[in-house]
């Protein structure tokens, strides 16, 4: 039934990886609500706001990455790792 997509161990855990932090997610905003601040971005963000401009912005590091050339992702995972911390601390 889901021969079409490549279920490895890496893929399951980057997709159980996300579902934990939007549950994490789901539970502060539940038990620790936050006020909405402005940052960098300009506009008033939230805990899952940051997350999502986190991983759309990951997103397009790792694709350009790959059509510049490629290579190892560590370096990409670098810059998405800097670019997450970056956007929770500033924006």
């Amino acid at each position: 039934m889901l021969d079409w997509m490549a279920w490895t161990w890496q893929t399951a855990a980057f997709f159980g990886t996300v579902v934990t932090i939007l549950t994490i997610l789901t539970l502060l905003a539940i038990f620790r609500p936050e006020i909405p601040r402005k940052g960098i971005l300009g506009f008033p963000t939230t805990r899952g706001d940051r997350f999502f401009v986190t991983m759309i912005g990951s997103a397009f590091i790792f694709i350009f990455w790959m059509r510049l050339g490629g290579g190892l992702l560590w370096y990409p995972l670098a810059a998405s790792v800097l670019y997450g911390i970056a956007m929770f601390r500033f924006a």
